[in-house]
């Protein structure tokens, strides 16, 4: 099976999700900004909301499969389990090789699924028995200096960040915060060596400099994408992006359109403020609609990029380069710039498509909804009173595997 997505819109087929789990009964207030969550989901209801989620998408005909089974299925040989688990140590800076060695053998005899989920849960300090009298073990083991030998995963359920699915191939990003880098491992071993996708070829490595979440990476059509520069990536990634999926697959991806969005948490991701919701209708934050600016990026012969600043609004840019004649921009909020902020604070802009046109909701942005009703889009709403306290809707917590050519 192949990858395949070339739109934001096309008929959804195949979407990969993560179930919110035990990681999420390891926050606790001294940790939220480290570990970028502003409360602490109920862990019941939120998968309660999250089986919601699924199960809307099945009963419009997608095939739901889950990063837990699919990693779990590729790490079938010892040797893939050992190198994964090695490189996971290595990633979550456990410096100290009397740690590191022990954190191995603590995992490395569980069974592969047990030990994937107490990966993603995390290790508390007094969990790990270190017998060895070692000065530097007993300080690290201290709960005064930190309670956990390795930090939970909680920001594992929005799916959309650590990869990217672009076409036929994938970036595997950079995560921009430590606390994050470590999920990128995982589609990256599913990619490599799960059969039926070790044929993808990648656009972008966790390994880089510069780092680029899969928030900022929308496939607008086959030959454009927009990639916002915001808080979570920089610009030296797009550059690098470019030339991959210009040159050295035979994509038809030819121009790609910057979006510069202020670096605040609330903008943290483009499509925070910004998603397409069918062929010519977009949804965005009506306050920073002003605010975006556009650097194009285009394909030229022989490696070399055509390099554009669009002084334009952004319903002329899109106009120009997806060659509609015109584009309809849906406010999230509506005209209404406190429930605009309130809205977009919740993920109003933050739209899933399943189908030109249909799209999942959280059932919370009511007056966003309305506007999309009103515009023809139909709105599947999903509850959402604990699954956005990690900020992030229907979209972050998807990652479309196949969708049909728009």
């Amino acid at each position: 099976m192949n990858l395949n997505v070339y739109s934001e819109i096309g008929n959804l087929k195949k979407v990969m999700l993560h179930r919110p789990s035990k990681e999420l009964e390891n926050l606790a207030p001294e940790y939220l900004q480290e570990l970028l969550f502003d409360d602490i989901p109920y862990l019941e209801k939120a998968q309660q909301e999250h089986d919601e989620f699924a199960s809307i998408l099945r009963n419009e005909g997608v095939e739901v499969v889950y990063l837990l089974d699919l990693l779990q299925q590729t790490l079938s040989s010892w040797e893939l389990k050992s190198e994964f688990l090695r490189e996971f140590i290595d990633m979550s800076e456990i410096t100290n090789p009397y740690i590191s060695q022990a954190l191995f053998d603590f995992f490395i005899s569980m069974d592969t699924r047990d030990m994937i989920e107490k990966l993603i849960c995390g290790l508390r300090t007094e969990e790990l028995d270190l017998k060895k009298d070692i000065f530097s073990v007993q300080v690290r083991k201290s709960k005064l200096n930190h309670p956990f030998f390795l930090d939970p995963l909680v920001n594992l359920y929005f799916q959309r960040d650590p990869v990217a699915v672009v076409g036929r191939g994938a970036t595997i990003n950079r995560m921009n915060t430590p606390t994050r880098r470590r999920e990128s491992m995982f589609m990256e071993y599913v990619l490599k060596y799960h059969p039926d996708f070790s044929r993808s070829p990648f656009y972008y490595s966790k390994d880089m400099p510069y780092s680029i979440e899969g928030g900022d990476i929308l496939v607008l059509n086959r030959n454009t994408l927009a990639i916002g520069i915001s808080q979570r990536t920089e610009p030296e990634a797009l550059e690098i992006i470019a030339k991959k999926v210009f040159y050295e697959y035979g994509d038809e991806f030819d121009t790609i359109i910057g979006v510069l969005i202020p670096s605040l948490r609330a903008f943290m991701h483009l499509d925070t403020v910004f998603t397409m919701v069918d062929y010519d209708k977009f949804v965005v934050h009506s306050k920073l609609e002003k605010n975006m600016k556009f650097f194009t990026i285009r394909k030229k012969e022989k490696d070399e990029f055509e390099i554009a600043e669009e002084t334009a609004p952004l319903n002329v840019v899109l106009e120009k380069y997806l060659k509609i004649k015109k584009v309809t921009l849906i406010k999230c909020g509506g005209s209404d710039d406190i429930a605009a902020s309130r809205e977009q604070w919740n993920d109003g802009s933050n739209c899933l498509a399943i189908r030109p046109g249909e799209v999942v909701v959280y059932d919370r942005n009511r007056i966003t909804n309305a506007e999309l009703n009103k515009y023809g889009i139909k709105t599947l709403e999903i509850p959402s009173s604990e699954l956005s306290r990690g900020r992030g809707g229907p979209r972050c917590m998807s990652m479309p595997l196949i969708r049909e050519n728009a």
